[in-house]
């Protein structure tokens, strides 16, 4: 992929709610480290039914676009091309225009996973769980399909998003198991556990960790620790947070943007933490 430029470009984050994103502080201090000094990340609010009209009026200064909820769906009908890895969850995060003009969507959530998961020395595991069923459950799944060699559990809350999980499941080639979230204590005793609920919601599990718990990954970054995180790491447990995540993701968007490599992974965690460290 040949993005345009590297002059005077934009780059932004969109979605809504957006006002909490980290995206801005990371990705500035990426041009800042590259000496991208006409490089400018702004955010703005935009939901579903305004991302047609924000789209139609993007000119040739636009390298790049972040989305968050509620846009990683919507916005696939507005791209001349997905990658592989964003079709298999039908979620873009990333849109990229090119030197020929084209709009082009990835997912870096994915990858994103698996590199904040290398980094803590996690290659390859034999079994997982996951708690919760949403879209970023679905991302959790295509990660571990990638890394894990045997079953992963689901712990949901319906039937309904149980039938979610296992469809995802065939569609990844993943070995999918669901249980109930009433037994989700019982997912603690994974070699890996993926938390992919929102705030407040596992600090009911707190309680439960075991004694040596193995690898926790929670992607939540605030508030930080979660309850459940705070644990683990009492109890000696190794912990990824949200923030490896969005800075993992983020770091694959700036390369793909810019055209630069490697973008500059710790400035970028710096920023992040001295940002969440000032909220």
């Amino acid at each position: 992929m040949t993005v345009q430029g590297t002059d005077a470009r934009r780059a932004a984050v969109l979605g809504s709610p957006i006002a909490h994103s980290l995206s801005p502080v990371l990705h500035r201090a990426a041009y800042e480290e590259l000496g991208l000094a006409g490089w400018t990340y702004d955010r703005f609010e935009v939901d579903e039914a305004a991302l047609p009209g924000f789209f139609a009026e993007l000119g040739p200064e636009w390298a790049g676009l972040s989305l968050t909820m509620p846009l990683k769906r919507a916005v696939i009908p507005l791209l001349d091309e997905i990658s592989e890895t964003a079709r298999s969850v039908e979620a873009v995060n990333t849109v990229v225009f090119t030197e020929d003009g084209r709009r082009v969507g990835d997912n870096t959530d994915i990858p994103g996973m698996v590199a904040a998961l290398r980094e803590r020395g996690i290659e390859q595991v034999g079994s997982a769980a996951i708690l919760g069923a949403g879209a970023t459950a679905s991302s959790a799944l295509a990660a571990l399909a990638r890394i894990c060699t045997g079953e992963v559990v689901a712990y949901v809350r319906s039937a309904a998003r149980a039938a979610e999980m296992r469809e995802w499941g065939e569609r990844l080639d993943v070995e999918v198991r669901t249980a109930d979230w009433a037994d989700a204590a019982e997912a603690l005793r994974a070699p890996l556990v993926i938390a992919t609920t929102p705030a407040g919601t596992t600090d009911e599990l707190a309680a439960a960790v075991p004694e040596r718990p193995a690898t926790l990954f929670d992607v939540l970054y605030e508030p930080w620790p979660t309850a459940l995180a705070a644990r683990w790491s009492m109890f000696g447990g190794a912990v990824v947070s949200g923030l490896d995540l969005l800075v993992h993701q983020a770091v694959l968007q700036v390369e793909q943007m810019t055209g630069r490599t490697p973008a500059p992974l710790d400035a970028m965690r710096k920023a992040g933490e001295h940002a969440l460290d000032a909220r």
